[in-house]
């Protein structure tokens, strides 16, 4: 958790499966952003990771979520080894193809 003048202003939840730590959830308060807040929180999930012997951590990112994705490929990760497979929900109208690799997925 990330506290300034007694004030939470961000959080990470990580999730260890050693030795692998997964960031689940990071957060900054809107009026925080972009002050290095959820940079120091990642850092405290890589040196979580670190304790572990990785030199990572694996991150849950939904492909829309662009500032995230801004975010990480900033901190420098940018290879996309897992995807989320699911059925659509009733009634839900999928208007976007996405290929990984030679496969293709409604979005």
């Amino acid at each position: 958790m990330a506290v300034e003048d007694g004030e939470a202003i961000g959080y990470v939840v990580c999730r260890v499966d050693e030795p692998c730590v997964w960031v689940e959830s990071l957060f900054v308060k809107k009026e925080r952003r972009r002050g290095g807040v959820a940079s120091a929180l990642f850092a405290k999930a890589e040196e979580l990771a670190a304790s572990y012997g990785g030199d990572m951590v694996y991150n849950y990112v939904h492909p829309n979520k662009d500032g995230m994705i801004a975010f990480l490929r900033k901190s420098g990760y940018s290879v996309l080894n897992l995807i989320e497979i699911r059925k659509p929900y009733a009634g839900e109208k999928l208007s976007t193809k996405i290929r990984v690799h030679q496969n293709e997925f409604d979005y």
